[in-house]
Protein backbone atom coordinates (compact mmCIF):
# COMPACT_ATOMS: atom_id res chain seq x y z
CA UNK A 1 0.00 0.00 0.00
CA UNK A 2 1.38 3.41 -0.98
CA UNK A 3 2.26 5.65 1.99
CA UNK A 4 0.24 8.83 2.25
CA UNK A 5 2.56 11.78 1.57
CA UNK A 6 0.66 13.93 4.07
CA UNK A 7 2.03 11.77 6.89
CA UNK A 8 5.60 12.68 5.99
CA UNK A 9 6.69 15.54 8.29
CA UNK A 10 9.47 16.67 5.90
CA UNK A 11 8.60 18.60 2.78
CA UNK A 12 11.11 17.58 0.12
CA UNK A 13 10.69 20.94 -1.63
CA UNK A 14 11.93 22.90 1.39
CA UNK A 15 15.44 24.27 0.93
CA UNK A 16 17.42 24.10 4.17
CA UNK A 17 20.57 25.62 2.71
CA UNK A 18 21.87 28.94 4.02
CA UNK A 19 20.29 31.92 2.30
CA UNK A 20 23.59 33.79 2.54
CA UNK A 21 26.79 32.30 1.14
CA UNK A 22 29.00 32.23 4.24
CA UNK A 23 31.49 29.62 3.00
CA UNK A 24 34.23 32.08 1.87
CA UNK A 25 33.87 33.87 5.20
CA UNK A 26 34.11 30.64 7.19
CA UNK A 27 37.07 29.36 5.17
CA UNK A 28 38.98 32.61 5.69
CA UNK A 29 38.30 32.70 9.43
CA UNK A 30 39.34 29.05 9.80
CA UNK A 31 42.65 29.85 8.09
CA UNK A 32 43.18 32.85 10.38
CA UNK A 33 42.40 30.69 13.43
CA UNK A 34 44.96 28.12 12.28
CA UNK A 35 47.60 30.79 11.68
CA UNK A 36 47.10 32.36 15.11
CA UNK A 37 47.21 28.87 16.62
CA UNK A 38 50.79 28.50 15.35
CA UNK A 39 51.88 31.06 17.94
CA UNK A 40 49.05 31.58 20.45
CA UNK A 41 48.51 28.62 22.77
CA UNK A 42 44.90 28.11 23.88
CA UNK A 43 42.83 31.31 24.11
CA UNK A 44 40.41 30.00 21.46
CA UNK A 45 37.55 31.95 23.02
CA UNK A 46 39.52 35.20 22.82
CA UNK A 47 40.43 34.54 19.18
CA UNK A 48 36.78 33.88 18.28
CA UNK A 49 35.73 37.10 20.00
CA UNK A 50 38.39 39.06 18.08
CA UNK A 51 37.15 37.58 14.80
CA UNK A 52 33.55 38.43 15.71
CA UNK A 53 34.59 42.00 16.47
CA UNK A 54 36.06 42.29 12.97
CA UNK A 55 32.89 40.88 11.40
CA UNK A 56 30.80 43.26 13.53
CA UNK A 57 33.01 46.27 12.75
CA UNK A 58 33.62 46.87 16.45
CA UNK A 59 36.54 47.91 18.65
CA UNK A 60 38.04 45.65 21.33
CA UNK A 61 39.57 46.26 24.76
CA UNK A 62 41.93 43.44 25.78
CA UNK A 63 42.49 43.29 29.52
CA UNK A 64 45.01 41.08 31.24
CA UNK A 65 48.15 41.08 33.33
CA UNK A 66 51.51 41.58 31.57
CA UNK A 67 52.83 38.61 29.61
CA UNK A 68 49.57 36.94 28.53
CA UNK A 69 50.09 37.77 24.81
CA UNK A 70 47.72 40.75 24.46
CA UNK A 71 50.01 42.78 22.20
CA UNK A 72 51.39 39.86 20.19
CA UNK A 73 47.87 38.60 19.49
CA UNK A 74 46.85 41.96 18.01
CA UNK A 75 50.03 42.08 15.90
CA UNK A 76 49.51 38.52 14.68
CA UNK A 77 45.89 39.26 13.78
CA UNK A 78 47.01 42.31 11.80
CA UNK A 79 49.58 40.16 9.96
CA UNK A 80 46.83 37.81 8.69
CA UNK A 81 45.17 40.76 6.92
CA UNK A 82 46.62 42.84 4.11
CA UNK A 83 45.51 46.18 5.59
CA UNK A 84 47.17 49.21 7.15
CA UNK A 85 48.45 48.71 10.70
CA UNK A 86 49.55 51.24 13.32
CA UNK A 87 50.77 50.70 16.85
CA UNK A 88 50.48 53.58 19.31
CA UNK A 89 52.16 53.21 22.70
CA UNK A 90 50.17 55.29 25.17
CA UNK A 91 52.26 57.16 27.75
CA UNK A 92 51.43 59.86 30.35
CA UNK A 93 52.98 62.59 28.17
CA UNK A 94 51.17 61.60 24.96
CA UNK A 95 49.22 64.48 23.39
CA UNK A 96 46.10 64.31 21.17
CA UNK A 97 48.13 65.65 18.24
CA UNK A 98 50.50 62.68 18.59
CA UNK A 99 47.56 60.45 17.69
CA UNK A 100 45.38 62.48 15.35
CA UNK A 101 47.97 64.61 13.59
CA UNK A 102 48.75 68.32 13.52
CA UNK A 103 48.81 71.32 11.19
CA UNK A 104 52.31 72.36 10.10
CA UNK A 105 53.11 75.61 8.32
CA UNK A 106 54.50 74.99 4.84
CA UNK A 107 56.96 77.80 4.04
CA UNK A 108 56.91 77.06 0.30
CA UNK A 109 53.12 77.27 0.03
CA UNK A 110 52.75 79.85 2.83
CA UNK A 111 49.87 77.86 4.30
CA UNK A 112 49.18 75.27 6.98
CA UNK A 113 49.19 71.63 5.93
CA UNK A 114 47.63 68.85 7.97
CA UNK A 115 50.02 65.98 8.72
CA UNK A 116 48.02 62.86 9.51
CA UNK A 117 48.80 60.97 12.71
CA UNK A 118 49.12 57.19 13.20
CA UNK A 119 45.36 56.86 13.78
CA UNK A 120 44.95 57.12 9.99
CA UNK A 121 45.18 53.41 9.29
CA UNK A 122 42.93 50.34 9.23
CA UNK A 123 43.85 48.34 12.32
CA UNK A 124 45.12 50.37 15.28
CA UNK A 125 46.84 48.72 18.23
CA UNK A 126 46.76 51.04 21.25
CA UNK A 127 49.11 49.53 23.79
CA UNK A 128 48.39 50.26 27.47
CA UNK A 129 45.54 52.62 26.74
CA UNK A 130 45.06 53.49 30.42
CA UNK A 131 48.50 55.17 30.63
CA UNK A 132 47.39 58.32 28.80
CA UNK A 133 45.57 61.19 30.57
CA UNK A 134 41.94 62.25 30.03
CA UNK A 135 42.58 64.80 27.26
CA UNK A 136 44.37 62.17 25.16
CA UNK A 137 41.62 59.64 25.81
CA UNK A 138 39.03 62.21 24.71
CA UNK A 139 40.80 62.52 21.35
CA UNK A 140 39.59 59.01 20.54
CA UNK A 141 35.88 59.70 21.10
CA UNK A 142 35.02 60.96 17.62
CA UNK A 143 37.30 58.65 15.67
CA UNK A 144 36.10 55.48 17.44
CA UNK A 145 32.40 56.27 17.10
CA UNK A 146 32.15 58.08 13.76
CA UNK A 147 35.30 56.88 11.97
CA UNK A 148 36.24 60.48 11.24
CA UNK A 149 38.46 63.24 12.61
CA UNK A 150 37.68 66.96 12.70
CA UNK A 151 40.73 69.23 12.78
CA UNK A 152 40.75 73.01 12.25
CA UNK A 153 37.19 72.89 10.95
CA UNK A 154 37.94 70.17 8.38
CA UNK A 155 36.52 66.65 8.64
CA UNK A 156 38.67 63.74 7.50
CA UNK A 157 36.97 60.39 6.86
CA UNK A 158 39.00 57.31 7.75
CA UNK A 159 39.42 54.43 5.32
CA UNK A 160 37.43 51.25 5.91
CA UNK A 161 37.80 48.98 7.70
CA UNK A 162 38.78 50.93 10.81
CA UNK A 163 39.23 48.88 13.98
CA UNK A 164 40.88 49.67 17.32
CA UNK A 165 42.36 46.97 19.54
CA UNK A 166 43.43 48.45 22.87
CA UNK A 167 45.24 46.69 25.73
CA UNK A 168 45.34 47.48 29.41
CA UNK A 169 46.66 45.98 32.62
CA UNK A 170 43.93 45.79 35.31
CA UNK A 171 46.35 45.37 38.21
CA UNK A 172 48.91 48.15 37.82
CA UNK A 173 47.76 51.49 39.29
CA UNK A 174 50.93 53.62 39.27
CA UNK A 175 50.98 55.96 36.27
CA UNK A 176 47.60 54.86 34.93
CA UNK A 177 44.29 56.65 34.40
CA UNK A 178 40.78 55.26 34.59
CA UNK A 179 39.11 55.14 31.17
CA UNK A 180 36.07 57.44 30.88
CA UNK A 181 32.72 55.65 30.70
CA UNK A 182 32.02 57.40 27.39
CA UNK A 183 35.11 55.79 25.91
CA UNK A 184 34.44 52.36 27.37
CA UNK A 185 31.00 52.50 25.78
CA UNK A 186 32.66 52.79 22.37
CA UNK A 187 34.32 49.38 22.66
CA UNK A 188 32.21 46.54 21.29
CA UNK A 189 33.93 43.96 23.51
CA UNK A 190 36.00 43.89 26.63
CA UNK A 191 37.91 40.62 26.59
CA UNK A 192 39.56 39.32 29.75
CA UNK A 193 42.65 37.19 29.15
CA UNK A 194 43.46 34.71 31.90
CA UNK A 195 46.64 32.84 32.73
CA UNK A 196 47.26 29.58 30.81
CA UNK A 197 46.83 26.24 32.59
CA UNK A 198 49.74 23.85 33.22
CA UNK A 199 49.45 22.03 29.87
CA UNK A 200 49.29 25.31 27.95
CA UNK A 201 52.21 26.75 29.94
CA UNK A 202 54.38 23.76 29.04
CA UNK A 203 53.45 24.10 25.35
CA UNK A 204 54.30 27.83 25.43
CA UNK A 205 57.76 27.04 26.80
CA UNK A 206 58.30 24.23 24.27
CA UNK A 207 57.31 26.45 21.34
CA UNK A 208 59.57 29.27 22.50
CA UNK A 209 62.44 26.80 22.79
CA UNK A 210 61.75 25.44 19.29
CA UNK A 211 61.59 28.90 17.69
CA UNK A 212 65.24 29.68 18.55
CA UNK A 213 66.11 32.74 16.42
CA UNK A 214 62.90 32.66 14.32
CA UNK A 215 60.46 35.53 14.80
CA UNK A 216 56.87 34.83 15.84
CA UNK A 217 55.50 36.99 13.03
CA UNK A 218 57.69 35.44 10.31
CA UNK A 219 55.59 32.30 9.92
CA UNK A 220 52.19 34.06 9.73
CA UNK A 221 50.51 34.21 6.30
CA UNK A 222 48.14 36.87 4.98
CA UNK A 223 44.60 35.92 3.96
CA UNK A 224 42.24 38.91 3.91
CA UNK A 225 42.27 42.23 2.07
CA UNK A 226 40.37 45.38 3.05
CA UNK A 227 37.83 44.55 0.32
CA UNK A 228 37.30 41.06 1.78
CA UNK A 229 36.69 42.48 5.26
CA UNK A 230 34.23 45.09 3.98
CA UNK A 231 32.40 42.39 2.01
CA UNK A 232 32.19 40.07 5.03
CA UNK A 233 30.96 42.89 7.26
CA UNK A 234 28.18 43.60 4.75
CA UNK A 235 27.22 39.92 4.72
CA UNK A 236 27.01 39.80 8.51
CA UNK A 237 24.58 42.72 8.52
CA UNK A 238 22.17 40.54 6.50
CA UNK A 239 22.04 37.80 9.17
CA UNK A 240 18.42 37.14 10.16
CA UNK A 241 17.24 37.98 13.68
CA UNK A 242 13.70 36.97 14.71
CA UNK A 243 11.51 39.56 16.52
CA UNK A 244 11.42 37.52 19.75
CA UNK A 245 15.24 37.58 19.83
CA UNK A 246 15.28 41.35 19.42
CA UNK A 247 12.97 41.49 22.45
CA UNK A 248 15.31 39.12 24.32
CA UNK A 249 18.25 41.50 23.71
CA UNK A 250 16.18 44.46 24.91
CA UNK A 251 15.18 42.61 28.10
CA UNK A 252 18.83 41.79 28.89
CA UNK A 253 19.91 45.41 28.56
CA UNK A 254 16.93 46.92 30.39
CA UNK A 255 17.48 44.47 33.26
CA UNK A 256 20.94 45.97 33.79
CA UNK A 257 19.28 49.36 34.37
CA UNK A 258 16.78 47.94 36.86
CA UNK A 259 19.17 45.64 38.72
CA UNK A 260 19.64 46.60 42.38
CA UNK A 261 23.28 45.45 42.31
CA UNK A 262 24.23 47.85 39.50
CA UNK A 263 24.80 51.58 39.97
CA UNK A 264 24.93 52.16 36.21
CA UNK A 265 23.20 50.04 33.57
CA UNK A 266 23.95 49.66 29.86
CA UNK A 267 22.93 52.22 27.22
CA UNK A 268 21.02 51.60 23.97
CA UNK A 269 24.43 51.42 22.29
CA UNK A 270 24.88 48.16 24.21
CA UNK A 271 21.67 46.74 22.70
CA UNK A 272 22.96 47.50 19.21
CA UNK A 273 26.35 46.02 20.12
CA UNK A 274 24.75 42.74 21.28
CA UNK A 275 22.71 42.62 18.08
CA UNK A 276 25.77 43.13 15.86
CA UNK A 277 27.98 40.78 17.88
CA UNK A 278 25.36 38.00 17.90
CA UNK A 279 25.19 38.26 14.10
CA UNK A 280 28.98 37.92 14.07
CA UNK A 281 28.84 34.78 16.22
CA UNK A 282 26.16 33.31 13.94
CA UNK A 283 28.30 33.97 10.84
CA UNK A 284 31.37 32.53 12.58
CA UNK A 285 29.37 29.33 13.14
CA UNK A 286 28.13 29.19 9.55
CA UNK A 287 24.52 30.22 10.19
CA UNK A 288 22.55 32.97 8.49
CA UNK A 289 20.31 33.37 11.52
CA UNK A 290 20.89 34.28 15.17
CA UNK A 291 20.08 31.90 18.04
CA UNK A 292 19.75 32.63 21.79
CA UNK A 293 23.19 31.05 22.29
CA UNK A 294 24.76 33.67 20.02
CA UNK A 295 23.15 36.40 22.11
CA UNK A 296 24.34 34.79 25.37
CA UNK A 297 27.92 34.54 24.04
CA UNK A 298 27.81 38.21 23.04
CA UNK A 299 26.18 39.54 26.23
CA UNK A 300 29.06 39.29 28.75
CA UNK A 301 31.89 40.77 26.61
CA UNK A 302 29.52 43.51 25.41
CA UNK A 303 28.05 44.43 28.81
CA UNK A 304 30.76 43.85 31.43
CA UNK A 305 32.60 47.13 30.78
CA UNK A 306 29.39 49.15 30.37
CA UNK A 307 27.93 48.55 33.84
CA UNK A 308 29.09 49.79 37.24
CA UNK A 309 28.56 47.67 40.36
CA UNK A 310 27.20 49.42 43.45
CA UNK A 311 29.89 50.17 46.08
CA UNK A 312 28.28 47.77 48.57
CA UNK A 313 28.39 44.83 46.15
CA UNK A 314 31.85 45.79 44.97
CA UNK A 315 33.10 45.60 48.56
CA UNK A 316 31.65 42.09 48.73
CA UNK A 317 33.77 41.14 45.73
CA UNK A 318 30.90 40.80 43.26
CA UNK A 319 31.91 41.71 39.70
CA UNK A 320 29.84 43.09 36.86
CA UNK A 321 30.46 39.88 34.91
CA UNK A 322 28.85 37.80 37.68
CA UNK A 323 25.79 40.06 37.80
CA UNK A 324 25.39 39.92 34.01
CA UNK A 325 25.63 36.14 34.16
CA UNK A 326 22.83 36.12 36.78
CA UNK A 327 20.71 38.37 34.56
CA UNK A 328 21.18 35.99 31.61
CA UNK A 329 20.08 33.06 33.78
CA UNK A 330 16.95 34.80 35.07
CA UNK A 331 15.51 35.96 31.73
CA UNK A 332 13.45 33.37 29.90
CA UNK A 333 14.96 32.20 26.63
CA UNK A 334 12.62 32.70 23.66
CA UNK A 335 11.56 29.55 21.83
Amino acid sequence: MEENSTNNPIDENVNFESRIDLKPLQDSLTEIRNELGKVIVGQSKMIDQLLVSILSNGHVLLEGVPGVAKTITAKLLAKTMNIGFSRIQFTPDLMPSDILGTSIFDLKKSEFEFKKGPIFSNLILIDEINRAPAKTQAALFEVMEERQITMDGTTYQLATPFLVIATQNPIEQEGTYRLPEAQLDRFLFKINIDYPNLTEEIEIIQREHTLQDSGKLDQIKTFLTAEDINKFQSLVKQIIVEPQLLEYIAKLVINTRENAFLYLGASPRASIAILNASKGFAALRGRDFVTPEDIKDAAIPVLQHRVIVTPEREMEGISGKEIIRQIIETIEIPR
